[in-house]
């Protein structure tokens, strides 16, 4: 008579793999839970918030609430898109940043590369502090010292030229100099900050490759381009790709604060219309919408810098 046979049933493989994962993740539970506030921080400020979006799609009325308002699929953008005042905002956004991404990003880059040729540590640190200093203060303070500099009523600038026997210019209210100011205004705040990450990447450089390099007769330029440059250089690219997902972020308080009537023609930007469309009139929808298709560019120019860095042999950021 057969006896019957006992069945011994295998754990299955995506159970052991569950286990395991389980393990490390008890293992490993307390850079899980430093790992926690970051991920509700995104969560909560830049998932959730996400929902509304579909307001550009719809014709919101207050009193009628959020899911109650009609749908009104493209109507908002084109509005935006046909109404004259786009094509002013767009190369006032883009000629700002241009600004930007020309004069502000390589800075923090030379001042990294300087700071790391000094030799005094001492020296080093109160260059650091100082040129930190300005990140810290808000926007209203840097407009007010360029207001008390540059104003004609007692400008220190304006007294100073009127004294060489010049006549005042008014630089605040000129047009032609509002792009400048805020450039300059940007690279004298964030200068400092910005070279944070670019010295951090230049610690991590080999310091045999530059006693080799001083072996071989390499003088002091030659070892920043063939050693220092390359080693920092995917550090560049990435912080370029980032750079460009922001490329039409020119910054709504700064510009907000420098603005005026005469010179909001070559000030108006993305933000500021955004402020007075939404905020001021109160026209949620379309302000909805053309602050949608400014994050659509930016995330156009992210994929797009990221593709041609891999393409180019770099590391992207995905």
């Amino acid at each position: 008579m057969d006896q019957p046979s006992i069945a011994v049933h295998a754990p299955s493989l995506g159970a052991v793999h569950r286990k395991q994962r389980l393990k490390r993740m008890v293992r490993n539970r307390w850079l899980y839970l430093m790992l926690l506030p970051g991920v509700l921080y995104f969560l909560i400020f830049k998932y959730v918030p996400m929902y509304g979006v579909l307001l550009a799609f719809k014709n919101y009325q207050p009193f009628l609430g959020f899911m109650k308002s009609d749908w009104v699929g493209m109507k908002h953008f084109n509005r935006f898109f046909g109404d004259p005042l786009f094509w002013m905002l767009l190369k006032n956004t883009f000629i700002l940043a241009f600004y930007n991404l020309v004069f502000f990003f390589p800075l923090p880059i030379i001042v990294a590369l300087l700071l790391n040729e000094l030799r005094m540590e001492a020296y080093k640190r109160i260059i650091q502090t100082l040129v930190y200093i300005p990140h810290f203060m808000s926007w209203v303070v840097i407009v007010s010292i360029a207001y008390l500099f540059f104003t004609t009523e007692g400008g220190l600038v304006n007294e100073a030229i009127h004294a060489l026997g010049g006549d005042k210019i008014n630089f605040l209210l000129s047009p032609g100099w509002f792009r400048g100011f805020i450039t300059a205004e940007v690279m004298w705040k964030e200068t400092g900050w910005g070279t944070i990450i670019f010295l951090a990447a230049l610690a991590g450089v080999d310091t045999q490759l530059y006693e080799a390099a001083r072996m071989d007769g390499a003088s002091r330029f030659r070892q920043l381009w063939h050693i220092t440059l390359p080693a920092i250089r995917s550090t560049i690219v990435i912080l370029l790709i980032l750079r460009l997902g922001h490329f039409l972020d020119t910054g709504f308080e700064q510009i907000y604060l420098m603005l005026n009537s005469m010179n909001r023609n070559v000030g108006e930007v993305f933000d500021t219309y955004v402020y007075s469309t939404g905020i001021s009139q109160g026209m949620y929808s379309y302000s909805t919408a053309v602050g949608l298709f400014k994050s659509v560019v930016g995330l156009v120019l992210v994929s797009v810098s990221n593709y041609l860095s891999k393409r180019f042999g770099e590391e992207g950021i995905i």
